[in-house]
């Protein structure tokens, strides 16, 4: 086991903030991510898979364990029913496009989402109506204090919109170390129902023309993506830093009283959601910069480090964000990407 000391994880977190680790070592194996959990058994641990939903406020005074297990396997055929365990450190976008390439069905929406499989489970990643809870089976963990080994199933997890109970009950007790997925093998069913009811799917969709296929809405989500968000390898960033508030619909139906041109989009009988996004724009925050921290000029929901901002620069633009959206709408937007301060 190689164990780096005072290492940069500038090229680890993809808002690219130059903090040091006390330590770092990377298993790319089970039996190394076991000996390397033995090795600081008695010690508090930092768990870093791709980089991609977090926010450095300061260096990490704890030693780094970069959890890098590779391997995909289909473990299961049922019918037009697969279940396929992908192992923690696979690249969560080469996953999909795996599943395209093999005409596997219901992680299309998803594209282009950054980071890696092992963290997909603890934010509940979703895009374009789509969540990994919809696909999601069951997920394998090591607890950290006993190093015993066990499954946890989709009821187990407690999924919510961008939570589970990796981010509760759960925080800081395990490290995932595969996630096993359910798909639909477009090669055995030609009864697949797309998710194309997003608007820019939509869209994208009709200028691209042809029939609805999986690897067309891939391709799309793809489009859409890269014409939003910026390219984390030539802007930092971690995509959207903001979830979309959830409130009652009577505080809707009081807003557009004095707003009436805000979005929602129906949740149930009694909540609707409002894009973060826009309440940002009609904020005045759209592509406004300060230093080196910023928000991005054609997505208001995505926040950035042109250069050299440190996580806590761009934390305060975030806090202002969030003060101007209270006091121009009432409502509060509350962070997406985790913010570590260890």
């Amino acid at each position: 086991m190689e164990i780096k000391h005072h290492f940069s994880l500038k090229e680890h977190n993809t808002f690219g903030i130059a903090a040091l680790s006390k330590a770092y070592t990377a298993p790319s194996s089970l039996q190394q991510l076991k000996e390397a959990l033995g090795y600081y058994y008695n010690q508090d641990v930092f768990l870093l898979g791709g980089g991609s939903n977090m926010l450095l406020l300061n260096d990490i005074e704890k030693p780094v364990i970069h959890v890098l297990l590779k391997g995909i396997t289909i473990t299961e055929t049922n019918g037009d029913l697969v279940l396929i365990q992908v192992m923690a450190g696979e690249d969560w976008h080469e996953f999909v496009l795996y599943c395209m390439d093999n005409n596997l069905a219901g992680l299309e929406n998803l594209s282009l989402i950054p980071g890696n499989v092992g963290t997909s489970p603890i934010q509940n990643i979703g895009a374009y109506g789509v969540e990994l809870k919809d696909t999601f089976y069951s997920c394998d963990v090591i607890d950290l204090k006993t190093l015993e080994e066990k499954t946890l199933s989709l009821a187990d997890c407690q999924f919510g919109y961008r939570d589970s109970i990796f981010k509760n009950e759960a925080l800081g007790k395990y490290v995932i170390t595969s996630v096993t997925f359910k798909l639909q093998n477009l090669n055995k069913n030609n009864d697949y129902q797309f998710k194309t009811s997003y608007g820019a799917i939509k869209e994208e969709l009709h200028r691209l023309q042809g029939n609805f296929t999986i690897q067309k809405i891939s391709q799309a989500v793809i489009q859409i993506r890269k014409s939003k968000l910026p390219d984390p390898k030539k802007i930092g960033n971690s995509g959207s830093f903001f979830k979309n508030p959830v409130i009652e619909r009577t505080q809707y139906e009081n807003l557009i009283k004095t707003h009436p041109d805000i979005p929602f989009y129906k949740v149930d009988e009694g909540h609707v959601k409002i894009p973060a996004g826009w309440l940002i724009d009609q904020s005045g925050f759209k592509g406004k910069r300060f230093g080196d921290a910023g928000v991005h000029d054609k997505q208001a929901l995505v926040l950035v480090n042109y250069g050299s901002a440190t996580g806590k620069e761009i934390l305060e633009v975030a806090q202002h964000v969030q003060k101007a959206v209270y006091h121009r709408y009432g409502i509060r937007i509350d962070t997406e990407v985790n913010l570590i301060d260890e």
